[in-house]
């Protein structure tokens, strides 16, 4: 029988087409999961509007789905924009783990924009907080280039969005 927590578990299990080492639950772009007999109807938000993997993510969470016997319906929400609060605790250490600096919270009344000042980045590998931007464009649209000062390795920094 397909249950809303098996749907859940079997999505935490799809890896991000681009940054394989977190999940699309980990990324925080599932947005709901609602089980009515063998029909999974699942909501999601991509990290932008345009992303070249939305299509790959659909397929594989509809095979997610088909792999516990269920019927996917799987839906773009288009109506309210993901951002970087949402991504998990597990997924953020996952991020720095593989090499990656994971976006820095948001402050509460602070306007949604992308945060690029330096004090708010530390270093995936050694932790010092002496990193500077090194190429606002990163391998895709969420994320930059950074450098650190103190272990002088590059490395990528998620976009606070």
């Amino acid at each position: 029988m397909v249950t809303a927590e098996r749907v859940w578990a079997a999505l935490a299990e799809v890896p991000d087409p681009e940054i394989p080492v977190v999940s699309l639950v980990d990324l925080g772009v599932v947005r709901d999961v609602a089980v009515d007999g063998d029909r999974v109807t699942i909501e999601f938000t991509p990290t932008f509007l345009g992303c070249p993997a939305l299509e790959v993510m659909r397929t594989h969470m509809a095979e997610a789905v088909r792999s516990l016997g269920g019927e996917p319906d799987v839906r773009v929400v288009l109506d309210d924009s993901w951002s970087t609060d949402r991504i998990t605790r597990e997924g953020r250490a996952k991020l720095r783990e593989a090499g990656f600096a994971p976006p820095a919270p948001r402050a509460a009344g602070e306007p949604a924009l992308v945060q690029l000042q330096a004090n708010a980045f530390r270093c995936p590998y050694c932790g010092s907080s002496d990193t500077h931007l090194e190429n606002l464009f990163g391998p895709t649209p969420c994320r930059s280039i950074r450098y650190c000062d103190a272990c002088r390795q590059p490395f990528e920094q998620f976009k606070t969005l």
